[in-house]
């Protein structure tokens, strides 16, 4: 057997590291160029793995766009993944974290008919309870905007759900690290200069 046996970066290798199921949430930072996000979900696709949250935005260096993507699966399963985006060209990190090493939101909006917050300021005490806060009020719905976890903007669709909700939508988990994960500068010319020989 190869000395390059896969550990974990949580621990030593044991039966926990390729059967245990967890949230990983997967940052990489590529080129932006057209069809790579279809390779990069070609990837997940391929291990028949279900993609939970996918958030793609510029990053913080010039020319470089980041990926958050969310999975549940095992750390082995993970790096095997992280392995195969590192070999697309046009990627230049990919790095994988639980939860605990980063910090991490989404956005829910909320349609709710404007009946709803006249009846009362029941809808008011409960955008206060939840951190929530009116966006924009129509002549026929009231939009509501959450910021938070998924299990926080899940709440507050449920307490919502009564009073007719309308439309709901959120946003893919968008988070940064705790540690740093900035990728090295590369330079784009020498890139095409090595795809070009």
């Amino acid at each position: 057997m190869s000395n390059d046996k896969q550990k974990s970066l949580y621990g030593d290798p044991n039966e926990d590291f390729s059967t245990k199921i967890n949230l990983y949430t997967i940052i990489v930072y590529s080129e932006n160029l057209p069809g790579l996000l279809q390779r990069v979900v070609t990837t997940f696709t391929r291990r028949k793995k279900n993609i939970e949250s996918l958030n793609v935005s510029k990053s913080e260096t010039k020319g470089l766009h980041r990926y958050t993507i969310v999975i549940n699966s095992t750390e082995k399963e993970v790096q095997t993944i992280v392995k195969q985006l590192e070999r697309i060209i046009e990627v230049v990190s990919a790095t994988y974290h639980v939860d605990s090493e980063i910090v991490y939101q989404e956005i829910a909006l909320y349609k709710v008919p404007l009946q709803a917050l006249l009846g009362g300021n029941y809808i008011e005490r409960l955008v206060r309870h939840h951190n929530a806060r009116i966006m924009e009020i129509e002549s026929d719905f009231v939009v509501i905007e959450k910021t938070g976890q998924q299990h926080e903007t899940q709440a507050l669709f449920e307490d919502l759900e009564s009073f007719g909700l309308l439309e709901f939508v959120r946003s893919g988990r968008v988070a940064v690290s705790k540690i740093n994960t900035k990728p090295a500068e590369r330079s784009t010319s020498e890139d095409l200069m090595l795809l070009e020989v």
